[in-house]
């Protein structure tokens, strides 16, 4: 059974899933830090490039099944219009209250 967002132990991650579920662009980058990155199996993408791609016009939306390290590392089940359903573990670096850097791909 996944875990509620509302449960989510760090709150910036709370928030960029709910952003993400919720297609909410502007809370979305409101949760990142101005010079935020990202990775995707392993390698560096763009962030504004990536996130319309793979979330917003896409339609993606995030499952939780488990949280470790503090709410920082999250085990989902994602999916989008464009990939369908897989699962996915995503990583975050938060420094004041947003994400400085995530980190994504199949778990």
């Amino acid at each position: 059974m996944p875990i509620q967002v509302t449960r989510l132990s760090d709150p910036a991650v709370r928030d960029f899933v709910s952003a993400v579920n919720a297609h909410d662009r502007d809370a979305f980058q409101a949760v990142l830090a101005p010079d935020a990155t990202m990775s995707d199996d392993g390698s560096d993408r763009d962030v504004a490039d990536w996130t319309d791609r793979e979330i917003f016009s896409s339609h993606g939306h995030m499952d939780i099944d488990k949280e470790t390290a503090g709410g920082r590392t999250l085990l989902v089940s994602y999916r989008n219009d464009t990939w369908g359903e897989m699962r996915t573990r995503w990583n975050f670096e938060v420094e004041n209250g947003k994400i400085t850097r995530f980190e994504t791909g199949q778990a």
